[in-house]
């Protein structure tokens, strides 16, 4: 209930319905009550002889106006009206309480669910939110599917199994405490000798549910697992039918969903249990009570066969609120589970904050600067003491075998991961000290894999710029060599991109890429091997765009082709997170090391 309670908080701007709800569950259980309290007043009319004490009930101490002054109108009713018209007005006293408890019982249910669903969608929005708001470095380490699972099975999960039974956690409590305020008010010593088996019920129910949510927690995980085989089954396809994989991977699918199937298998019959438990052990209590109850009747203490058949029917009324909350109970702990992985992203530490009192960047005026920098994922280091100055307005290329830290490096400048040792500084200011909005705003990045999303050319273009006009995209376009082939498509510029760009060429897909990163006109341009990936014919066009896109920016580019970077005013050469390296083309020429074995080996001329 404790995690339950963390659900609710979303609820607390919604103070005026939540007490709405409560009165209108109230009153559904108060009608509900004084229409089964009629029960008594329909068996003295039929059965009873006329003797004005006989159907009084024994008195607990307890006073109930309402209950009373009802009973009153009844007893007075039977003795003084005959029997037929007597039983026709309590008749339809029950069904007016009947109806009266419905509709307040359905406008209860009309109050509470889009409160149940407005916490769901919080909750929704918070998970993506923070998920958007984590480190790039969090991603590398946690499973896709898993992620998935959580901001969409895990969600389900809990409305299923917590949000749905809410109303059960609310209404069913107060049912049973008016319920058995009624049987304390007919008579104590019957209710009292009830108490003693409720116990026992609830000791049974909790034992049996202890292990569903530990099972629950695995089945999640388990999803989580078997979504990361099909993500990675549909984005390497091509892949998989090359080297006929397709058993490999079917039995990598078939493992984890057998696994899925029998954890499954062993929560539903856990906690299918529920409900004919606890209605089996509330037959054994109702059976009990008419033995005891029988007793107290034969025994002449003023509680007659009509008050104790009605007593009978309260109890009655119990044993389905008292099943709906052990089956809740048993939902509960099977959605606490899918809560405890929900709660695992939500308290992810954001390692990348923003200080609350950061410096604002209007502009990018000097240079960027590494001091001393290093970096390491857990204990693997990745960069160690880099010292590199950047110009405004120079290129700058980062070049070196794979594994070198060239992209980790570029990666610290828009602050995707932070510096574990040294600094870095825009313009004499720490990146730390930076509004992250502003830091990232001076920067665009265009990397090997264009990264498109499945939406319209012109929106894929202009996301993160706030909008622009069509003029804008359109000069963007051509700067990037993207116009002729955009205006070929059958839609134009609102021509769908398909999942991931799937639906244009490698060379299409970069030039869209470029063309974003020309409307948004940053002044720091990182190019992370945009043309590596191109044919021959795509590569000379995007690097037409690049260079348009490069002319009058201070530039860093990471490239394996050594071709594109000849011209860079400094060329970075990188060994193992080192600086081993730097100068022009022709200067490390001329030492005759690392570099010049590179450009041997590509045979650049």
């Amino acid at each position: 209930m404790k995690k339950i309670s963390r659900l609710l908080k979303y609820l607390a701007e919604y103070k005026g319905k939540i007490a709405l709800y409560f009165t209108a569950n109230l009153l559904s259980i108060l009608f509900g009550l004084l229409s089964i309290t009629m029960l008594t007043q329909v068996l003295q009319i039929l059965f009873l002889t006329g003797d004005k004490k006989s159907g009084n009930p024994v008195r607990s101490g307890f006073h109930l106006d309402i209950i009373d002054k009802i009973t009153a109108w009844a007893n007075n009713l039977i003795h003084h009206a005959d029997k037929l018209t007597a039983l026709a007005y309590v008749c339809v006293a029950i069904s007016l309480f009947t109806i009266l408890k419905n509709i307040f019982l359905y406008i209860a249910l009309y109050i509470l669910n889009p409160l149940r669903n407005a916490v769901l969608r919080r909750l929704r929005d918070d998970l993506f939110t923070k998920t958007l708001s984590l480190p790039i470095g969090f991603f590398t380490e946690e499973r896709k599917g898993d992620l998935i699972s959580r901001m969409t099975n895990d969600i389900n999960e809990v409305e299923l199994s917590i949000m749905s039974v809410l109303e059960v956690f609310i209404r069913e409590p107060l049912t049973i405490m008016f319920y058995l305020g009624y049987m304390i008010y007919t008579n104590y010593q019957l209710t009292l000798f009830l108490f003693l088996f409720l116990p026992v019920a609830g000791l049974i129910i909790g034992r049996i549910s202890k292990s569903l949510r530990k099972s629950s927690n695995l089945a999640q995980e388990q999803l989580g697992s078997m979504l990361g085989v099909i993500d990675e089954t549909l984005v390497g396809m091509r892949v998989v039918k090359a080297f006929n994989a397709e058993s490999h991977q079917h039995l990598r699918f078939m493992k984890l969903n057998n696994t899925l199937f029998r954890t499954r298998n062993m929560i539903a019959a856990r906690r299918e249990m529920a409900s004919p438990l606890s209605e089996t052990m509330g037959i054994i209590v109702v059976s009990i009570i008419l033995w005891f109850g029988g007793k107290i009747v034969f025994a002449g203490t003023g509680f007659d066969g009509a008050s104790f058949v009605t007593y009978i029917g309260v109890f009655a009324m119990i044993i389905n609120p008292f099943k709906n909350l052990s089956s809740a109970f048993y939902n509960v702990q099977k959605g606490t589970a899918a809560l405890d992985r929900i709660e695992g992203l939500l308290g992810t530490e954001n390692t990348i904050v923003e200080k609350p009192n950061a410096t604002p960047i209007q502009s990018f005026e000097h240079s960027v600067e590494f001091c001393n920098v290093s970096f390491a994922y857990g204990d693997k280091k990745i960069l160690d003491g880099i010292n590199l100055k950047i110009e405004k307005g120079k290129m700058i290329a980062l070049v070196g075998a794979s594994g070198a830290g060239k992209s980790t490096l570029v990666d610290l400048i828009p602050r995707f991961h932070d510096v574990s040792g040294g600094e870095i500084l825009i313009d004499g200011v720490n990146l730390k000290d930076c509004r992250l909005d502003d830091l990232r705003r001076q920067m665009g990045v265009v990397g090997q894999d264009p990264i498109l999303f499945n939406d319209s050319i012109y929106n894929n273009i202009t996301m993160g710029t706030g909008g622009a006009t069509q003029e804008r995209v359109e000069e963007a376009a051509r700067i990037a060599y993207a116009e002729n082939f955009i205006k070929q498509k059958p839609e134009g510029y609102q021509t769908v991109a398909g999942d991931r760009g799937a639906r244009l060429s490698g060379g299409e897909r970069q030039r869209v890429t470029i063309a974003r990163a020309v409307l948004k006109n940053p002044p720091i341009l990182i190019l992370d091997e945009a043309t590596s990936a191109l044919d021959t014919e795509s590569e000379r066009i995007v690097q037409q765009a690049i260079n348009k896109l490069m002319e009058n920016r201070t530039c860093i580019v990471i490239a394996h082709r050594l071709s594109t970077v000849q011209h860079a005013d400094e060329i970075i050469v990188m060994e193992k997170g080192k600086i081993v390296e730097r100068g022009t083309h022709i200067g490390l020429l001329s030492k005759d090391g690392i570099y010049k074995r590179l450009v041997e080996m590509q045979q650049v001329k």
